[in-house]
């Protein structure tokens, strides 16, 4: 099959075009980010590449000519000048929606946000039920897979606090009492957007999806240090510190150490969804515990945060 996936150069977006490709799928990927940057990756010279920022439905439709169907993965957890969350999720997917129609596709994936409704005051939030709203009332055959905090290497999780543990080896947690996380693995995930996309098993769907195991964040971070042998210091914070830390990573960090998003999703937990969803077939439950295995799977090279993290400096 043909495949269209956006946000290709992304966590999850990077995955699937992954697996697709070693399953002998063409994929086409859609990146703002210049081809370049890729080419040295296997999977790569295996995937055509089309440069778009989501803005230009002529482009994307172009793109999306002769696929079978689109992952649209595209997404963003902070915004920078003109990438902000109204452009990206909302403008975005409606543009997408609209290339896919033109381009006579049919089927369409969306990744959303476990915690993702409207009217609840974060940007974040809405703009991602606003995408999944027009993904629903496309007439398009969909599956909208709202996930919870997923891991896995190149993720946010893993990466951060493997290099925030060799910077320094604390972790504030996010308020005085812990919400629990169920850390879902980025395999168990892609096999549900598989299942979506090639096998058409979840048609006109709106799932949740979480990983198989609970925990509080400070469970998952001993975790994570224990397979890096590190010994680190757990102490709780008041919401407003984070919120602060927030706010000075997004300034001055190219991928913040954490941004305001994340500790609002932190804040209210990451285990249940926040609006009614459709149930998930049996076989495809994930079933990957936060086991070491995983962990170090997932791991990035060692490293402390230097100056090349901060935004000022020049690749």
């Amino acid at each position: 099959m043909k495949i269209a996936i956006t946000g290709i150069t992304g966590f999850v977006g990077g995955h699937l075009a992954r697996r697709l490709v070693a399953e002998g799928h063409e994929v086409i990927g859609v990146s703002r980010q210049p081809v370049s940057t890729h080419e040295n990756s296997p999977a790569s010279k295996r995937i055509a590449w089309m440069a778009s920022d989501l803005s230009n439905v002529d482009v994307l439709t172009e793109a999306f000519s002769g696929c079978d169907a689109v992952a649209h993965c595209a997404g963003i957890n902070r915004e920078i000048g003109q990438q902000t969350y109204q452009r990206i999720h909302v403008e975005g997917t409606r543009n997408v929606v609209e290339a896919a129609k033109r381009a006579g596709v049919k089927r369409i994936a969306l990744m959303s946000f476990l915690r993702a409704r409207p009217n609840c005051g974060s940007p974040y939030h809405e703009s991602k039920w606003a995408a999944e709203e027009i993904i629903r009332n496309s007439g398009l055959d969909y599956t909208i897979v709202k996930a919870g905090m997923v891991y896995g290497r190149r993720d946010h999780m893993l990466d951060h606090l493997s290099h925030a543990f060799h910077t320094l080896p604390l972790l504030a947690t996010v308020g005085f009492h812990q919400n629990a996380i169920r850390p879902l693995a980025i395999d168990d995930l892609v096999r549900v957007l598989q299942a979506a996309l090639i096998d058409q098993c979840l048609p006109c769907k709106t799932i949740a999806l979480t990983g198989a195991e609970e925990l509080y964040l400070s469970d998952a971070a001993s975790r994570v240090a224990l397979a890096l042998d590190k010994r680190i210091l757990i102490f709780p914070a008041p919401l407003w510190f984070h919120r602060i830390l927030a706010q000075l990573c997004e300034w001055s960090m190219k991928v913040p150490l954490v941004a305001k998003a994340q500790i609002r999703i932190l804040s209210e937990g990451v285990v249940e969804p926040a609006v009614p969803c459709d149930p998930l077939p049996t076989d495809l439950r994930p079933t990957r515990g936060f086991t070491p295995e995983q962990i170090r799977a997932g791991l990035p090279e060692p490293g402390a945060f230097g100056l090349h993290d901060l935004r000022c400096c020049l690749e």
